[in-house]
């Protein structure tokens, strides 16, 4: 597939994308990818948008793929791979508003030794002696 591809932007995904560039609550990521899309459909080329966005040229040709390919749902996050979260955060929330273990020898949570310490997983939470 040839590296300059053409952001065929219709009206009412420029002005969803455009919406996107506008909310304060938008993850960063798709504000990058809307900006991208959005200046690959006025015409600017991988590398003036590399620079206006601060993105790699690879970051700026994949985003602009995925949106020729598949519009504004190509630019939402792919499921990851990997290991699924096997902790639940309300149970980390119940372990800390209770006292740390008697062998860790500390009075309270802290950010270096948390309930992950004990049963839950290293690293969630922490206490101090």
């Amino acid at each position: 597939m040839a590296l300059n591809v053409f952001a065929n932007v219709v009206p009412s995904d420029k002005a969803e994308l455009e919406s996107w560039l506008r909310a304060p609550t938008m993850p960063a990521g798709l504000v990058q990818r809307a900006r991208i899309v959005l200046l690959a459909a006025e015409g600017h080329g991988t590398g003036e948008i590399v620079t206006r966005t601060g993105a790699s040229k690879p970051t700026v040709i994949q985003w602009k793929r995925r949106y020729a390919e598949g519009g504004l749902a190509a630019l939402d996050d792919r499921p990851r791979s990997g290991r699924p979260k096997q902790l639940d955060d309300v149970a980390i929330v119940l372990a800390t508003l209770e006292a740390p273990p008697e062998h860790l020898g500390v009075t309270h949570w802290s950010p270096v030794v948390g309930p992950g310490a004990s049963d839950l997983e290293r690293g969630r939470g922490q206490c101090v002696p």
